[in-house]
């Protein structure tokens, strides 16, 4: 027989190709505990799900997979997250279940980045689709952004990024090339207040407005998710409508963080766009790419649906960059400035809570090793009261203030790491630090502490950052620190700043034992601001001098960092976002440019930014006009109250003879006057000098707004004709009557006889703040 014939008798062997599937875990039915995290997609490449219980496991995440018939390889994309430090123990454990096996591996306890773990084998004996369990272990902060099965035993998922985003994409049968969506006259990246404001005013000027925002809820850092309340002075300077569209939406937040999320409404920021019927709201979509077009411009930036995985390019006319870190201006090519050192951090907040009983706490050898001292201890909040803005204003607090708000702590702003740290590439290592540092300070206090803090649990903590410094696109004109403090007008100044020049730091006495990335910052303010009025920010820092058709409103704007310093905060960056979406209905109108608006328009764009917000036109032709069913705004409340407004007899702190040191200040308001002035050095004494017009009893009132810092225990002493009366004044409280008036008391005077209020410095535990002394007759 020959070789021929015995090779065709041979039995026939039939090599199956190995079968695949993949199972995004963001994509899973049911998260149960399990929470989105998009923040890294730039670092990572995808979204994950991941573990946030604060020390107490999470309920299970669910989901399908289909498998075909074979033994599948098990693979799940994880990261130890404390592996970059070799910390002990990795926090992040958990398993995974395949058809109601829970395999024995387990998980987020390897290597020091995102990488491929094994989690063990499943046998399927048909095709079917198959529940998928992710079982949390710890409640400490484990991740998973996909799990991948094959019948290959030798198979391993790669790791390099291109790579895997073509897996990923023929596994779920994504197509190559994301389609298109309508084209939009303006597409604005990022939903916190700059996007809320560019969107809004934008769709109110008859724009077709698309609102990219890459998390589930709008108002970025100042969401539920981050809870930094929202500064910055509205409604006043040049333009005093500039604003009125962020006020429709702001929260009323009486403290940061919070007790309850609720402050920070999410709900009145969705609600104010969707009024809108022109504008398209794209929650949950991370722009991680741009397409450009001939002249450098943008044509469309593509947009990943956080949850699917599916991509969608966004076409537009004009595009803005809220996005706080520059992304699509980077991605564009625009030029941008960014420190390579020493920037501000990012800050994730938290929140304890008295419970009834003991609350446990698991140990966290993996987390910093801190011991009381080596953090500013929680501090309790605030109750809402006289000092909320909403109250202050006249707004409705659109929520139900928290009853027993003594029984909250919080970790503050302060709370931010980062400063050395790449602010793009290391964000993922600049949150798991904060992790870390805030979860080794509970430990702190529930183990060196434990009589005070036994009956205290972790309520909240942020594990969406909120970074205050990034990227800065740069635009026509880069706006200097010094042009704001030396009152520089700029013609085409328009949004008015009225924070100081605010920069942090590391905190020195808490950098000690973590030199490397202390944890703990300071506030330094720089030279002030004009806060009453407001520093006019040009319109030539809000669009890119190399992006044809790219804006910028929020952090991301043309200025060098002391002037961040000062335009950072939320309401003035909601105002850059105003007048970005009137300059873009004139951009569209008139087939021009950013540039072009302020070279050959800008007296229509000023006299945009002198109408009401509410105003709107139905048509890019039409007619600009205010409904009938406008939101109507309470009035500006001032920051000062005119001295010449009040009854009676006022002295002004102007007017009071001083001795010692004392140092004037504008931040606490409001104040009577131009300023309130404040001293702790024990030789400084204050005297407010009268005389009556009519003689008999009359009511002294004092003015001051309280602080942390102020006093426990200003003395003051009243002269009056029956001799001297001494008094403690707790000026760390607020005072009792409106606009931060108390009464010391009913006294009485004699017709041209001098009379006094002496405040003095000395053991007064704290900073004595003066203002004014109000001095009225009664019948």
């Amino acid at each position: 027989m020959n070789r021929l014939l015995c090779a065709l008798l041979l039995p026939v062997m039939v090599f199956a190709a190995p079968q695949e599937a993949w199972l995004e875990a963001e994509a899973m039915a049911m998260p149960g505990g399990w929470v989105l995290d998009t923040q890294f997609i730039h670092v990572m490449g995808s979204p994950y799900l991941l573990a946030h219980g604060m020390g107490k496991p999470v309920a299970d995440a669910q989901g399908q997979v289909t498998l075909k018939p074979g033994r599948h390889q098990v693979w799940v994309r994880t990261k130890n997250w404390v592996g970059p430090w070799q910390a002990p123990e990795p926090p992040g454990k958990f398993q995974v279940s395949v058809a109601g096996q829970r395999l024995e591996k387990v998980l987020g306890t390897e290597g020091a980045d995102w990488l491929w773990q094994k989690a063990g084998e499943i046998e399927v004996q048909q095709e079917a689709k198959v529940p998928v369990q992710l079982h949390d272990l710890t409640g400490f902060d484990g991740r998973v952004d996909a799990l991948y099965f094959t019948t290959d035993p030798a198979a391993k998922p790669p790791l390099e990024a291109k790579a895997l985003a073509a897996l990923r994409r023929g596994l779920l049968g994504l197509p190559e090339k994301a389609p298109e969506s309508a084209t939009y006259d303006l597409v604005v990246v990022g939903g916190g207040y700059s996007g809320l404001g560019a969107a809004i005013s934008g769709a109110r000027q008859g724009l077709k407005v698309a609102l990219i925002q890459d998390r589930p809820v709008l108002g970025g850092n100042g969401s539920s998710e981050i809870q930094v309340w929202a500064q910055g002075g509205t409604r006043r300077g040049l333009y005093p409508h500039l604003g009125e569209i962020v006020e429709e939406f702001a929260d009323r937040a009486s403290n940061s963080p919070a007790a309850d999320p609720a402050e920070f409404n999410d709900a009145l920021k969705e609600q104010t766009v969707r009024a809108h019927a022109n504008l398209d709201l794209h929650l949950n979509t991370s722009v991680h790419a741009v397409e450009m077009q001939q002249g450098k411009q943008i044509r469309a930036v593509v947009g990943l649906d956080t949850r699917s995985g599916r991509e969608t390019r966004f076409v537009g006319r004009f595009f803005v960059d809220c996005t706080g870190h520059g992304t699509v201006g980077a991605l564009a090519g625009a030029a941008f400035l960014m420190e390579e050192k020493g920037r501000m951090g990012m800050s994730n907040m938290w929140v304890l809570k008295r419970m009834a009983q003991p609350v446990s706490w698991p140990a966290t050898p993996w987390a910093l090793p801190l011991k009381i001292g080596d953090f500013p201890e929680p501090r309790a909040m605030e109750p809402v009261g006289k000092k909320n803005r909403a109250n202050q204003e006249g707004f409705d607090l659109g929520y139900t203030p928290t009853p027993n708000m003594q029984e909250f702590l919080h970790g503050e702003w302060f709370w931010e790491s980062g400063f050395d740290k790449h602010p793009i590439n290391d964000l993922e290592l600049i949150r798991d630090h904060n992790f870390r540092a805030v979860y080794g300070a509970v430990s702190a206090l529930k183990t060196q502490e434990a009589q005070r803090y036994a009956n205290y649990g972790m309520q909240w903590l942020a594990y969406i950052g909120g970074p205050r410094e990034s990227r800065r696109i740069i635009g026509d004109l880069v706006l200097n620190g010094e042009d704001m403090v030396k009152g520089v007008i700029h013609p085409d100044g328009c949004v008015p700043t009225t924070w100081d020049q605010d920069l942090h730091y590391p905190k020195e006495q808490y950098a000690v034992k973590f030199p490397d990335n202390p944890f703990i910052s300071r506030a330094e303010f720089g030279k002030h601001t004009d806060r009453r009025n407001g520093y006019p920010v040009p319109y030539r820092c809000f669009y890119s001098r190399d992006v044809g058709n790219l804006f910028m409103a929020g952090r991301t704007i043309s200025v060098e960092r002391h002037a961040l310093g000062s335009t950072r905060v939320m309401r003035t960056c909601g105002m850059m976002g105003e007048v970005v979406g009137k300059a873009a209905w004139i951009c569209v109108r008139h087939h021009t440019t950013p540039r072009g608006v302020y070279e050959q328009y800008l007296d229509i764009l000023k006299d945009l930014m002198s109408k009401p917000g509410a105003m709107r036109r139905d048509s890019l032709e039409g007619e600009l006009y205010l409904p009938a069913n406008a939101k109507k705004l309470p009035e500006v409340a001032s920051d000062s109250i005119d001295p010449k407004r009040l009854e009676g007899l006022v002295i002004d702190d102007e007017d009071a003879e001083l001795t010692g040191t004392w140092s004037s200040g504008e931040g606490l308001k409001p104040f009577v006057g131009s300023h309130y002035r404040y001293s702790n050095q024990k030789d400084a004494s204050a005297r407010f000098a009268f005389a009556v017009k009519q003689g008999g009893k009359h009511e002294v009132r004092v003015f001051w707004q309280p602080h942390e810092n102020r006093a426990k225990a200003a003395k003051i002493s009243v002269t009056h004709a029956q001799g001297q009366t001494e008094m403690s004044l707790d000026q760390s409280k607020a005072a009792s009557g409106d606009k931060g008036w108390h009464s010391l008391g009913v006294f009485t005077f004699n017709v041209g006889e001098e009379a006094a209020v002496t405040f003095r410095a000395g053991d007064s535990r704290g900073s004595v703040h003066i203002d004014a002394v109000q001095v009225l007759p009664k019948p």
